[in-house]
């Protein structure tokens, strides 16, 4: 293992989960990233900690559940780490281990290359800039998505609950993304057109932009063929598959355009929305997928007040 993924896998067990003698640690990964997930293990042991890496076969999407087995073992443990290539976020199961006061991770489609660079952002003004984001979004009633190649979309926040992805993790329950950049919403309503220049989860990264129109608080068109694909990942799951399930932005300076939706989401400066379940975030869908589209240089304001202009942070 090299130096800097060393220190990436030591900051993410003891500083942002700080992984303590005696806890019960959980590892889910699955045979793609059995080599990570056993770094993890490993270090949560050299932490004093019990440690147990359990291997799942891949979900066939973003928010597929886990098998029941893991699902219960999410639940009994003190922390989770979820380096999958699916992401566990927006399953129910993950949901019932953060109210059993589980400590969470998930870090779907991380690679080793992207865990020890993105992870060498300063934590510090990470969750300065997170929780910054988050507190706007909180007190928000109103966002609104604007760009060059025409977007323009509305987000209702109101009785919304906003979250900081700042990989501070230390408080039961706590639940976050690693790499970690972001802050982030599950809207109430949304209408409007949002032009896709970055990527979309499942998908990759977009060739030509991708215009998303969204009405009554769903996906009902989407251009082209990264669009048609886009579309097609959600249908199937029904009705539910298209509902607008998160607005985040992007806080992570080392973060940068890869086609994995993981660290685009972090890129600082973006903004992404989300379509599929939001039960797990503070909205009330639960379906078995969730799909994130990034925006590179948006204009983000909160209530009219400019949060993010040309793909710049403004907090």
């Amino acid at each position: 293992m090299s130096e800097s993924l060393a220190k990436a896998v030591s900051t993410v067990v003891r500083d942002c989960l700080g992984v303590r003698p005696g806890e019960q640690v959980l590892v889910v990964a699955n045979p793609a990233t059995y080599g990570l997930g056993e770094a993890m293990r490993a270090e949560a042991e050299a932490a004093g900690a019990e440690a147990v890496l359990a291997v799942m076969s891949e979900r066939e999407s973003h928010a597929g559940e886990p098998p029941e087995t893991i699902a219960e073992a999410m639940v009994a443990a003190d922390v989770l780490l979820a380096p999958t290539v699916q992401s566990l976020s927006h399953t129910a199961a993950r949901k019932r281990a953060s109210e059993s006061d589980t400590r969470t991770a998930t870090l779907p489609g991380v690679t080793e290359e992207m865990l020890a660079r993105v992870m060498s952002d300063d934590m510090a003004e990470l969750r300065r800039r997170g929780g910054r984001i988050a507190e706007i979004l909180d007190r928000g009633t109103e966002a609104r998505i604007t760009c060059d190649h025409g977007s323009d979309l509305v987000l209702g926040l109101e009785r919304r609950t906003a979250i900081s992805d700042a990989g501070e993790l230390t408080t039961a329950g706590a639940f976050g993304n690693l790499p970690c950049g972001e802050g982030f919403i599950a809207p109430a309503t949304a209408d409007g057109v949002l032009i896709v220049d970055g990527s979309i989860a499942g998908v990759g990264a977009v060739g030509d932009p991708v215009r998303l129109t969204v009405a009554d608080g769903h996906l009902i068109q989407a251009t082209g063929p990264e669009g048609d694909r886009l579309m097609e990942l959600l249908t199937v799951h029904g009705p539910d598959g298209t509902n607008v399930a998160e607005l985040g932005i992007g806080t992570n300076s080392k973060a940068i355009l890869t086609g994995n939706i993981l660290e685009d989401e972090k890129i600082s400066g973006t903004a992404h929305v989300a379509f599929g379940a939001s039960a797990a975030i503070g909205g009330n869908v639960q379906v078995p997928v969730h799909l994130d589209v990034v925006s590179l240089r948006p204009e983000v304001t909160v209530d009219e007040i400019p949060v993010v202009l040309e793909g710049k942070l403004l907090v």
